[in-house]
């Protein structure tokens, strides 16, 4: 067949591509906007029928309000899965009819060739080129694997996809079905940079020298830092998630990628996940490299970029420097993502730094955020032995090397004020400061 009626031999519609699927399936998809809202939308609404039961899908930060998080009574019909966790997968998670996969992001793809097949793996993706290959538009992170431990392959083409020409593609003779889903992609609503996110943001940005390469994570502390990054020269991007900040650096001519070690002139990342400017930015660009996760996120590889600087956030921090990002206390908040690769990929790097930045308490300032000791149940994503910086808006702690009392001291200066006597009596109770 020539490529076009191969195309076309292949289409269908998400009702009749439900109808095909049988109990007991598994899915796969990866993240963000690649995910396939139309297909999960009917195979949901053919399972709400009872025609379904047994399903599982796994996903990773959610673009979309699936309804098997958001639906208590698709329990024991269609049950998500997820390698990270947010938005309504979080909440499904702690209200126990979502399951949870603990992961370091990189590991992701030896995890799933491991462990996993899957009937039908789903993905977004831009039209197909003249070649009779699909872009994975704003992903690569592990799509690879899934592909790999696939019985099918169901795309979702949509118009509105960025044509990524530097990340996995699809060629239609590897499909089984073809679903059309013109539609916008889902955006993240802009973040609001209040006085303390920029105040830390500019603290950062004052310890990364020009020609630096950096990582920022998602929030308002990331693109306050972006945005006072704005000055400097020659910095690259070598990051998990690509953002709203990024575009804003390179357009502005703070980046242009030109002392990385490797891939100089190019901005390496998994996915991309934003505004529409960021995918307008993605479309057609071979300068962005949108490339697996177990390549992008690999210590080994983010410390061959010398003056890598990682930028990460915390729910709380303790006196010996043990960062929980994911949980209040045994509460789930999220996964551990790419924070720890991060954080190891910098410190190995030469003239690299990791920061783990946020604000001092929570809660209208009564509770704070550096604690003699985590929570109850509090999950550690971030070992003692690899915190490097961990920034506040009183300051900067420098704990990689430093001994226990040092640490204390370094963090209880950075500590809201009205916490500072309450964390030095805990320290002191504790044989922490001598």
């Amino acid at each position: 067949m020539k490529l076009e009626e191969l195309y076309q031999s292949k289409c269908t519609s998400a009702e009749k591509l439900a109808e095909a699927v049988g109990d007991g399936w598994v899915f796969g998809m990866d993240a963000g906007p690649t995910q396939t809202e139309a297909i999960m939308a009917a195979i949901c609404e053919r399972a709400k029928n009872g025609s379904l039961k047994d399903i599982k899908v796994h996903t990773m930060l959610d673009a979309y309000p699936f309804a098997f998080y958001a639906d208590s009574s698709l329990n024991g019909k269609v049950n998500g899965v997820s390698w990270f966790s947010s938005g309504g997968a979080r909440k499904a998670i702690s209200a126990g009819f979502a399951d949870y996969i603990p992961n370091y992001y990189r590991d992701t793809l030896k995890l799933i060739r491991d462990n996993y097949t899957y009937d039908a793996f789903c993905i977004a993706v831009s039209p197909m080129d003249k070649h009779g290959y699909f872009s994975l538009a704003t992903t690569s992170s592990y799509s690879e694997a899934m592909i790999s431990k696939a019985k099918r392959i169901f795309v979702e083409v949509n118009e509105y996809q960025p044509r990524a020409v530097c990340n996995t593609q699809l060629h239609i003779s590897q499909v089984d079905a073809v679903v059309v889903n013109n539609h916008p992609l889902p955006v993240l609503p802009p973040v609001k940079l209040d006085e303390t996110s920029i105040t830390i943001g500019n603290l950062i940005a004052e310890q990364i020298p020009d020609g630096a390469c950096i990582q920022l994570g998602i929030g308002a502390i990331p693109d306050a830092t972006g945005m006072a990054l704005k000055s400097k020269h020659d910095l690259g991007i070598h990051t998990e998630m690509f953002t709203d900040s990024m575009v804003e650096l390179i357009e502005c001519g703070a980046v242009n990628n030109s002392k990385k070690q490797i891939h100089p002139f190019k901005t390496v990342t998994t996915f991309a996940f934003g505004s529409q400017r960021i995918y307008d930015y993605i479309d057609d660009n071979p300068a962005i490299m949108i490339l697996p996760v177990d390549y992008v996120n690999d210590p080994n590889v983010i410390c061959r970029n010398d003056n890598m600087i990682s930028i990460n956030a915390a729910v709380e921090v303790d006196l010996w420097g043990q960062v929980c990002a994911e949980s209040i206390g045994p509460k789930h908040l999220s996964g551990t993502g790419g924070q720890v690769d991060y954080v190891r990929g910098a410190t190995q790097s030469r003239g690299g730094k990791s920061f783990i930045a946020f604000e001092s308490t929570a809660k209208g300032g009564t509770i704070s955020k550096i604690k003699a000791s985590l929570a109850e149940g509090a999950v550690v994503t971030t070992s003692k032995n690899d915190v490097d910086y961990v920034v506040t808006e009183y300051g900067i702690a420098h704990l990689r090397g430093q001994s226990l009392a040092s640490r204390a001291k370094q963090l209880i200066s950075i500590a809201h004020p009205d916490f500072r006597d309450e964390l030095t009596f805990e320290a002191r109770k504790r044989g922490i400061l001598i």
